[in-house]
Order: C-alpha cells, then structure tokens, then sequence
C-alpha cells in the first residue's frame, strides 16, 4: 500500500492540519545537533540532557532507533512521530499513560460514553486536501497512462485519488458522527461527553522534512473528549477542562511546573488553550483544549437538525462542542524527560559514572517489580521466584523476571540497570527466604533496603500503587 497527499489535484502535495504538529526551532536550539544538546537543570545541581536521556531510552528499550552508527540526535523524528516506534518499555509505559487518562473519566462515568471509529474512511472525492491510502500498483498505472487513457480507457489520476480511502488525522470526525446516537443513550441530557483513543496520521512540516520533494508521514497515539453542552455554560466548561487537564498533567511529574498552558484564538474567532511541556530546547504541545461552538456538529448534520436537541434544563437547545485532543506519544516523551535523575555512583565519584534514575511515577513506570536471586540453591531460589512472579502477576502488578537471567553481575550493575528501568522494586531471593520466608526489598527512589516476609509482598505492593494513585 502507499499513503499519498492530495492538495488540489497535485500527488504529494502539503495536506491541511487543523493546526501544526510542530512549531520550527531554531538550529542553536540543539535538537538536532549531538555536540550541542541541550540539557535541564535537576535538584542536586546536575543536569540532564536530551543525549543521556536518549542513550538510557535505547539502552532500556523505551525507544527504537538506537543502533550503530548514529547520525544526530533524533529527538525532532520522536516528537514528529517520523520513527520506528517505541521499544517494549515504552509500549507498556504509554499503555499505562492511556489507562490513567481513561481513568480521569471516571468522575464523569454516567455522562461520558466511550466510543471508537476506524483508522480510514470512505472515499471522498470532494474533498481536495487529506492524506489519501492507495495500492502503489493504481498510482503508478494512472501517471504511466495519463498521456494514453483516453484511447486505452485507463482512469485519470484524479479518479485513482478519488477513490482512495482517507486516513484520518483527528478522532474528532469520528466521535462527531456517532454523536446523536450516543445522545439517546444519556436520555438526551446535557452536558455529556465521548471519549475516545486511538492512532492518528499526518504530514510532516515542511522544516522538519529530510527531503524536500518528498512529504514524510507521522503518526500519533492521541486522546480526545469531546464534551456537548449549553452554549451559555461552554466558557464555564472549558476553563473547568483547562484545570482538570493541567491538573491531570501535573499529576504524574518529578517537576509539575514544566507543564504548562498558553491561550490562543484561531482564524475563526474560537477561543482555545494549548497545554505545553517544556524540553530542554523549548516548549511543545501536548494538548489542545478548543470551543468548536456547534459549527462542526452541523456540518456534520445538515438538514434535520432536531436529532442534535439536547435538554438543557426545561430547554431543547443544540449543543456547543469543547474538543480535549492530547497527544499520548509527546507525553511519554514529556515524562521520560521529567523522571530522568542523575545521583552519584556507590562505587565511583566520576561525573562520566553517576548513576541514571527514571523515577517515573509508580502508575506509569512500565515495571513494578524485579524479582532476582542472591546466593543459596539455584534450583530452588528459581521455583519461589517463580511462584511470586505467578502471584503478583495475578494481582495485575508487572513484574520483571530477573531470576532467568544467565549472564552474572553484581548486584550494584543489577540495581543499576533497573533504575534505568524505573523499576520500582528490587526483590532480592536468597538462601534466607528458604529458612525463614523473608526476602530483601530495595527501593528505587530511596535505594534503601529492607527485609520483608514473603507473605506481605502482594499486599504492600498493592497498597503502594494504589496510595500513589490516589494522591
């Protein structure tokens, strides 16, 4: 298959965005330069920058892309959603990103319906703009025969483009349409809200593209609440959403006050807010918060626009949209920026050997647990590893079975490699464990260690993410 852009007849031409993905920086900024990168200041005195966080990421396969020789700092590829994806820690770190935002709905269960639409829609020949997905074989018969079709009968290249399904760019389309069936569900009654995630694509900017003849393609994990309510109460709403979201945000970080908001009022006179994180070289949208008034609702209803009426008190009234977009891949890059820590090394006090933490926050780190084995038979240390890891497994807390491991290191390399993790847990199994069922407990925010019974394990572990979700 190939993705083509369509911009008034033209193959690979600049698709419209609703608004850019990215705002150009300039070169000094360093994102894309190795001997400059760009660093953020921590507590402690040190300072982190974008070329240690990357090196850990690739280490630890939060990130892809890291293999020899590199070229630049490919920070500007992440956040253009231009690269080979995210590695197993960071799919489980964004899944777990996306959990607590769906989570965040819960306060609204009764009013907010969560729904779902396909990655591409019908053709739609009318529209001269948008990211098209055709059959290469189509495109390339269409430019090889554009100066013989009329004799062959072969289709124009305007009717191979016509026919092509279109990629969305945005969930809001989506959820629109499924807007006045959803509005029965809630007997009609304002306000209400759908909830919606979901992979969505668009076209590079023209500063970040390698090529300029050529139009790249990114992608995005993206979240959206788009919430219906009276016209006279949508100021209200969106500065009520405004602080939930910064909230939200701000819950999860080592530094809330990296995150951020700035309002903006678009072409249309529609007034909006942008939530930012703020890298190491500048700042960058995660989330867009935007009163659409109802002129998307009744573009997407033309003619009868009774189905639309919702009740607003003794009221039918036809509702104004506020649209909550985040995008989830920026956030996982935004947190993984926040949580890196440098500390000193036990075993060095060189700069170029101080240890690397990912503190991330007990209900986004990727891993809970690391379960490993001290001395005392191996045999038998491995069958009660074993055992926990089905307990905790069971319990829903993630684990990392470290006991298999064949390769021997210490056990400061073995912290220290799970820090880079974030694992928030070390438990250590040993011959002790065999005599009396205590193991030993080192934490990764303290590095202090403790001794425990096996048997309180799950409880304590359970508590403990449960009390860091509720703070």
């Amino acid at each position: 298959m190939a993705l083509s852009c369509r911009c008034a007849g033209r193959v690979c031409g600049r698709a419209a965005l609703g608004r850019a993905e990215l705002r150009p920086r300039p070169p000094a900024a360093g994102v894309a330069g190795r001997a400059e990168a760009p660093s953020l200041a921590r507590p402690g005195g040190h300072e982190v920058n974008g070329e240690e966080l990357l090196e850990v990421c690739w280490r630890r396969h939060f990130l892809r892309g890291g293999a020899e020789p590199r070229q630049a700092l490919p920070w500007r590829d992440y956040l253009s959603g231009c690269h080979l994806g995210f590695g197993p820690l960071g799919v489980a770190l964004r899944g777990n990103l996306v959990s607590q935002w769906w989570d965040s709905a819960l306060p609204f269960r009764e009013q907010v319906l969560a729904v779902d639409a396909p990655l591409h829609g019908p053709p739609a020949a009318a529209a001269p703009q948008g990211l098209r997905l055709l059959r290469s074989e189509a495109l390339h018969e269409a430019l090889q025969g554009a100066g013989c079709r009329q004799e062959q009968g072969g289709r124009s290249l305007e009717e191979v483009l016509g026919a092509a399904g279109m990629l969305r760019e945005s969930l809001l389309p989506g959820a629109l349409a499924q807007y006045a069936s959803c509005l029965e569900l809630v007997n009609r009654r304002l306000p209400c809200g759908l909830a919606q995630t979901g992979v969505c694509f668009h076209s590079v900017p023209e500063s970040e593209q390698h090529n300029k003849n050529l139009v790249r393609i990114g992608e995005r994990t993206t979240s959206l609440l788009a919430w219906f309510s009276s016209p006279r109460t949508t100021g209200q709403w969106l500065d009520y959403w405004l602080r939930q979201r910064l909230q939200w945000w701000r819950k999860f970080a080592v530094a809330p006050s990296n995150f951020s908001s700035s309002d903006f009022q678009d072409e249309k006179g529609r007034k909006g807010f942008n939530l930012h994180y703020k890298f190491p070289w500048g700042t960058e949208t995660i989330e867009t918060l935007k009163n659409l008034g109802d002129t998307e609702l009744l573009q997407m209803y033309p003619g009868d626009s009774s189905k639309l009426l919702g009740r607003d008190g003794r009221k039918n009234v036809i509702p104004h949209v506020l649209s909550a977009s985040g995008n989830l891949d920026r956030g996982v890059l935004a947190y993984l920026f926040d949580s890196l820590q440098l500390a000193e090394n036990p075993l060095t006090k060189k700069k170029i050997a101080q240890r690397k933490v990912l503190k991330l926050h007990p209900c986004l780190a990727p891993l809970k647990v690391a379960l490993d084995v001290g001395k005392g038979p191996t045999t038998e240390l491995r069958q009660v590893c074993q055992g926990l890891f089905n307990e905790l497994s069971e319990n829903r807390i993630s684990v990392w079975p470290g006991y298999l491991e064949t390769v021997q290191v210490s056990l400061e390399q073995l912290y220290a490699k799970y820090d880079e993790m974030s694992v928030l847990f070390t438990i250590l199994i040993t011959d002790a464990t065999l005599e009396n069922g205590v193991v030993q407990l080192r934490s990764r925010d303290t590095t202090m260690k403790e001794m425990m019974h096996i048997s309180r394990l799950t409880d304590f572990l359970t508590k403990y993410v449960t009390s860091a979700k509720n703070v």
